[in-house]
């Protein structure tokens, strides 16, 4: 079966019962040492940490491996049902610190490096984030993987394996500048390359339309130009529960190496133009999509994935069952990861017809029963549109499927409610306009058996306004799946000391149950308990301070208010408001206004789309305040500000212990959940955000005496856009009009004057959909109650625990639980730990 990695038909006399690899510190070493010494051929330890690095990582593999090796056996033996994850991102972390934590080791691992000298947080620092990802979308997906192993459910991912992954963030004169980030430079010990499970994936060519023996009219993709997708596994371990999924990431490459005529007549570049176009598929992480090029380049990703992941599963069907596919349905389930891999509903109505030779209706029975969407945003990317031409030159006998689909979902339309052109016009997947588009949200959602948002808000926004149509035609296929995070990387590996006391105080069963947690909510009144704990938050506190002493050249004092903002730099998640607070308390300051200002330690993070202007511009614009509030004698020692260049996974284990204050500021209406405002709040952090997202659902379990609660919400916000003005607002508030008149002055910018004048533009104009300045004066009042409330240590401590006893429904547990619940249906399949 090609779903058990390196099983073979055959195994060889002597191979099936090798013994098992020891897991005590003595045999793990020595292990690496052999790999150090032998396979790398390398002599002093001191020479190079990568290569120790990769000798201990390689030592962990092989001890995941068995344990992969019986649990894809497991799930073939029973010929279980599975559900494929279908993500064009993944933002996996690093994995030796985790696999080590996972197997219940790292402790005997630790002892017997530092017998040799080793430090094994400076071997685990060697590793590269796999940057295979652009923020919450990857992390989430890296979080779900991770929970369905500790669930021991049969889940597979796919996705693809990008040479070069999110770029590498550099700051300079406050402008961020874009480095390639060639993560597989140096190799991953963590991937197995599986070159004979390679498939071909098709594109251009056309449809031959040709009648079979038996008369039927069938359809055939002819002289398309293939490329090969290469598969690279990579074990995806459980907590300490013998189970190990997989993640299949595609590598693609040429069918042939190059064209030899080509090559012998003397034309060398154009022999290897062929493979070098078919690498570039996943050579860039999404690639910048404002160009023709980019927009051809990013679809072309999308169905890669979606071609190779399908045939892979196909494949491993027939192998067992030939092509009697009556079972298929009850055995399989294709989650969707946004709209991105839409292309898979073609596709496996493609497969299952041409390569298969199933009747539409029988195809369609399959696809309408396996594939369920998650839709993760209510921006306009939701509906992710291809131009009819480049789609249908591109993937072309794809574009024939989809009409078809389309024209006989209209009828539906048309017989659900008769006449009515206009809502058959509003729901139709083909959208008419000078330059037709294909709506791959809708064909997701006409396509899939459930469609969930991804926060209660979210769906039901989803269901009112994004996909309203589709929620009166079919109330049933709608559902919520709050987002979740795994505990096991952030809290168990990244705040390891928190992780401790919570352990010696309720017991070790919250890492797998975080509903246990709610049992530290009478420990908030222990006095002892909470000096334990601020202690462990200082601790914290001190380690981002070095990171953000190394990476920013600024010193953050701990006893300061640790305020955190780090996400991807976007509009709608209002780091610009963020700013206007730290102007206005730089102006307080200035003005000799300084009662009841708290030391306050501002850090904002994130990376801006490369031809996001406006998202760059405020990067620009938060260094630019930094660079003048941090310089001021008279202002930096109650007021810091830092931009943390390059933020990525391993830098998110060090700031979210550390901090005090979660910045969840977007405009209400906006993020469909958020990720980062469950990490801060299981680690102790207090909220100050909007009623968006699941914002909501954390104050709910919380309770707003221990959230800090601004702003309009999401009727409100629409109520807003009919009236809003602007500079009304700015000019009724004293505080307001002095922060935009420091802005507008080039203050922060005397030698670039004029720079931030479209920022200053966007916040006076009526139609800012993100409503900054209306939210503006909310937003600084509840600073304001904020700081102060930080000032009794005593009860923002007790804030702080009863935080974290209240963050046990946002773990990704409870999340994948209830995918599985409602829509995957899958067995537990256990294993021996």
């Amino acid at each position: 079966m090609n779903s058990r990695p390196f099983v073979t038909s055959k195994t060889p006399a002597g191979f099936a019962d090798l013994p098992p690899l020891g897991m005590d510190g003595k045999s793990i070493f020595e292990d690496f040492r052999r790999y150090f010494s032998r396979t790398l051929g390398r002599n002093e330890l001191n020479e190079a940490t990568y290569h120790v690095y990769t000798s201990l990582s390689v030592a962990w593999r092989d001890r995941i491996v068995e344990r992969w090796k019986k649990t894809q056996a497991s799930y073939d033996d029973r010929d279980t049902k599975r559900t494929f994850y279908l993500s064009l991102e993944f933002l996996m972390g690093r994995a030796l610190g985790n696999a080590m934590l996972n197997l219940d080791e790292k402790g005997a691992t630790a002892d017997i490096m530092k017998k040799t000298g080793l430090a094994l947080e400076e071997i685990i620092d060697q590793e590269h984030d796999a940057g295979l990802g652009n923020g919450g979308l990857g992390r989430l997906a890296a979080c779900f993987l991770d929970s369905c192993a500790t669930l021991q459910l049969p889940v597979m991912g796919y996705g693809i394996r990008y040479e070069y992954g999110m770029f590498r963030q550099k700051i300079e004169n406050g402008y961020q500048l874009e480095e390639p980030d060639h993560w597989l430079r140096i190799g991953n010990p963590w991937e197995i390359e599986r070159q004979e499970l390679s498939v071909r994936v098709k594109f251009g060519g056309y449809t031959d339309f040709y009648t079979d023996e038996s008369g039927t009219t069938k359809a055939r993709w002819v002289h398309s130009h293939d490329v090969l997708a290469i598969p690279y596994d990579m074990p995806i371990p459980g907590y300490r529960n013998g189970t190990v999924n997989t993640l299949r990431l595609w590598k693609s490459t040429a069918t042939d190496e190059f064209d030899l005529n080509e090559f012998n007549a003397g034309s060398y570049s154009e022999a290897v133009a062929a493979k070098n176009a078919a690498e570039h598929i996943t050579m860039v992480l999404y690639p910048n999509d404002a160009s023709e090029n980019g927009k051809e380049l990013r679809l072309r990703q999308q169905y890669f994935l979606a071609s190779a992941s399908l045939q892979d599963v196909l494949r491993a069907w027939v192998s067992k069952h030939g092509n009697d596919f009556t079972d298929f349905a009850d055995k399989h389930c294709f989650q969707l990861n946004d709209t991105h891999p839409t292309c898979a509903v073609p596709e496996l109505m493609r497969l299952l017809m041409d390569e298969h030779g199933l009747g539409w209706d029988e195809a369609w029975a399959i696809t309408s029963k396996t594939v369920a969407y998650t839709n993760h945003t209510l921006l306009p990317e939701a509906l992710e549109k291809w131009p009819v031409s480049m789609f249908g030159r591109l993937l072309p006998r794809l574009l024939d499927i989809i009409c078809e689909i389309n024209a006989r979902f209209l009828t539906a339309v048309a017989q659900r409610w008769p006449g009515d052109g206009e809502r058959q016009s509003r729901m139709s997947i083909i959208e008419e306009g000078p330059e037709k588009q294909v709506r791959m949200a809708y064909l997701a959602v006409v396509a899939s058996t459930s469609v969930n948002g991804v926060a209660e808000l979210h769906s039901r926004l989803l269901q009112q306004h994004l996909f309203h149509d589709f929620y009166e035609l079919w109330p049933e296929k709608f559902n919520n799946k709050t987002n979740g995070v795994t505990p096991r990387r952030w809290m168990t590996s990244s705040n390891p000391e928190l992780s401790a006391l919570i352990t010696a105080t309720i017991g070790p069963d919250w890492v797998t149950d975080t509903q246990q947690l709610s049992k530290l909510a009478p420990f908030a009144e222990d006095a002892k308990f909470r000096a334990k704990w601020r202690k462990i938050k200082l601790a914290n506190k001190a380690r981002l301070a070095a990171l953000v002493k190394r990476d920013c050249g600024v010193d953050f004092d701990v006893n300061a208010i640790f305020d955190i903002q780090v996400k991807r730099i976007h509009e709608y998640k209002r780091q610009l408001l963020n700013i206007l607070h730290v102007i206005h308390l730089y102006d307080r300051i200035k003005r000799g206004d300084k009662q009841g200002i708290t030391p306050r330690c501002v850090l904002i993070g994130g990376k801006a789309a490369p031809g996001y202007m406006m998202a760059k511009r405020i990067i620009k614009l938060v260094n630019a305040v930094a660079a003048v509030v941090n310089a001021d004698p008279e202002v930096s020692p109650l007021l810091k500000l830092v931009f943390l260049p390059d933020y990525r996974v391993s830098a998110m284990e060090i700031i979210c212990p550390g901090a005090d204050l979660s910045e969840q500021i977007s405009t209400a209406g906006k993020e469909a959940s958020g990720t980062g405002n469950m990490k801060f709040m299981m680690n102790g952090a207090m909220t100050i955000g909007t009623l968006d997202g699941a914002n909501i659902e954390i104050m709910e379990e919380v309770g707003e005496e221990n959230f800090f609660l601004f702003g309009l919400n999401a009727e409100e916000v629409e109520d807003m856009k009919r009236r809003y003005d602007p500079a009304a607002i700015i000019a009724q508030d004293e505080d307001l009009s002095r922060v935009m008149h420091l802005l507008a002055c080039n203050h922060f910018n005397l030698f670039e004057p004029g720079i931030f004048d479209p920022i200053v533009d966007s916040i006076y104009n009526p139609h800012d959909q993100w409503l900054t300045a209306a939210d503006f004066r909310s937003y600084i009042d509840t600073q304001k109650a904020a700081a102060s409330a930080y000032l009794d240590q005593e009860h923002w401590t007790r804030m702080s625990i009863l935080n974290t006893a209240a963050s046990g429904k946002f773990s990704s547990d409870r999340t994948i639980a209830d995918y599985n619940k409602d829509i995957w249906h899958l067995p537990t399949i256990k294993q021996h730990a």
